[in-house]
């Protein structure tokens, strides 16, 4: 079972970044990112190095967090979609609360 971005708590998830994925956290909830969306983020932040942006309230500007609650959900997300990212071989973790993603 994969680790949220900061190693925490646990969560799953099904599909895949290029056929979008099913992420399952907390006591069941559910949540869809499509593969639409995860080509968004990647043109959007390729080879920057940007926060994560995990906080449910107040990501920072310009971070993975703002982008995913403005654009997919305003659950905040990006612990899973980062980690996802990581897994997958599209981003690596840069420092503690940054990430870059390389394709």
């Amino acid at each position: 079972m994969p680790k949220t971005w900061g190693g925490r708590s646990n969560f799953n998830y099904s599909g895949s970044v290029e056929t979008g994925t099913e992420i399952i956290y907390g006591k069941g909830w559910k949540v869809y990112v499509s593969a639409e969306r995860y080509i968004a983020l990647r043109r959007h932040f390729i080879d920057r190095i940007v926060p994560v942006g995990t906080s449910r309230t107040e990501p920072p500007k310009g971070s993975l967090g703002e982008r995913l609650q403005a654009n997919v959900t305003r659950s905040a997300i990006a612990c899973y979609v980062a980690s996802i990212l990581v897994i997958e071989g599209y981003a690596k973790h840069v420092r503690k609360h940054d990430i870059c993603i390389i394709k």
